[in-house]
């Protein structure tokens, strides 16, 4: 064979090579075009689902019977979860002994049953807690990689918690923040669901939805007005993300037209992280709205200026459902090292003053709210450190609950 007929041998292999490539990077291109297609479709579904909901709350306070499921999590939470149920029995023992409230187990959201079924929450979990009203949730573990889904961000969509309600006090640095961060959209509402080219592209979603935006804006007007405060502080990156963050922006200052007495201050994300350190203007700051990823790590910065990611509670509030948890997460090393008895519970204790005060409960919340002030704040007399050398997360219990 001559070179010039092995030339052309090898530019016709050239060819199909080339070719057979470009048929493959369409294929990629239109599998993505697929995915894409699917979400925003599912997307525009979800948006559909709110606006007809969007007058059909429930009154918690108002229920003949509230039904509390107790989700003890993994790792720390049934240690953490048994010690605050203890004090919610105290606190409702005559509605409890009337039958006014019921308190149900729900077993399965442990780390050990979410991956043998590769499920983020079991859908027989899942009905076991559509069944209660109001759920008092313990840390769960999320495994880092893999397409395992968080618990919290399955069960904040699966029951559309769309408020992440979360309080930070230093008195005596004059802080008083209470934090509204979007739940249900942002970048976590698909954080497992973006597309891939493997070894070429990798690219994940953020969303931001009209009716998302303007219900957690009401709700953190509603708060504003209901508990005398004059401001309120928009938290975006709006000069970037100008589709998502903008348009969140936008819809707040549309919704703010209804609350004149309210200030609307827009901030940075990243001019805030700095200000909440600066203490000549951090006592300034009264109620913040957030898109969810800010939202989340905002909320553990103002966590730790209150005394670390341990002292805080929030509430995952929706028209159907409300979840109560600590911020913290489950401290697996803990049980590893025999320590989980020692893991403080005073942050799902705030968690569950939050329970008590949206079922109606004001009374309840605030002698649970006061005496643990008394316990972690003014008399500190019993001291939990996490492992042997303080008290067990017991001996805390039994002492808040002689505070009662």
């Amino acid at each position: 064979m001559n070179n010039n007929e092995n030339g052309k041998k090898d530019s016709l292999k050239a060819l199909i090579n080339d070719s057979i490539k470009e048929l493959n990077e369409m294929a990629e291109v239109s599998d993505a075009n697929g995915q894409f297609r699917k979400i925003i479709m599912d997307q525009l579904s979800r948006v559909m689902t709110m606006e007809e909901n969007a007058d059909n709350a429930k009154d918690f306070a108002a229920l003949e019977q509230i039904t509390i499921g107790i989700c003890p999590g993994d790792g720390i939470g049934p240690s953490i979860s048994e010690q605050t149920q203890r004090v919610l029995e105290h606190l409702l023992k005559d509605e409890l002994a009337s039958g006014r409230i019921v308190f149900k187990q729900i077993e399965g959201l442990t780390i050990e049953n979410r991956l043998q079924k590769m499920e983020p929450v079991p859908a027989d979990v899942l009905e076991e807690i559509k069944t209660c009203d109001v759920l008092l949730k313990g840390p769960t573990t999320t495994p880092k990689g893999g397409s395992l889904e968080s618990a919290n961000v399955s069960l904040r969509r699966n029951l559309d918690l769309y408020a992440n309600v979360r309080p930070v006090q230093v008195p005596e640095e004059g802080i008083d923040w209470i934090f509204f961060r979007e739940n249900t959209e942002g970048e976590y509402t698909l954080g497992s669901r973006g597309i891939e080219i493997p070894g070429k592209l990798s690219i994940d979603f953020k969303v931001t939805t009209e009716p998302g935006t303007k219900r957690i804006a009401r709700a953190a007007y509603e708060y504003a007005v209901a508990n005398g405060k004059t401001s309120v502080q928009i938290v975006t990156k709006a000069n970037i993300m100008k589709k998502t963050d903008g348009n969140f922006s936008r819809i707040c200052h549309e919704v703010a037209v209804d609350y004149p007495t309210l200030k609307l201050e827009d901030w940075y994300v990243d001019i805030m992280t700095a200000k909440l350190l600066d203490k000549t203007r951090r006592s300034d700051f009264q109620v913040f709205v957030l898109p969810n990823l800010y939202g989340d790590i905002i909320t553990d910065e103002a966590a730790e200026i209150q005394g670390g990611v341990g002292t805080a509670g929030s509430a995952n509030i929706g028209d159907q459902y409300a979840m109560f948890e600590a911020i913290h997460g489950s401290a697996d090393r803990m049980v590893e090292d025999g320590r989980a008895q020692y893991a403080n519970p005073a942050s799902l204790m705030k968690a569950a003053s939050m329970l008590l005060r949206h079922i109606g409960f004001t009374d309840k919340a605030d002698r649970l709210e006061n005496a643990l002030n008394i316990c972690c704040e003014t008399e500190k007399k019993v001291v939990i450190t996490g492992r042997d050398d303080g008290a067990t997360g017991g001996e805390f219990a039994d002492y808040l609950i002689s505070k009662l």
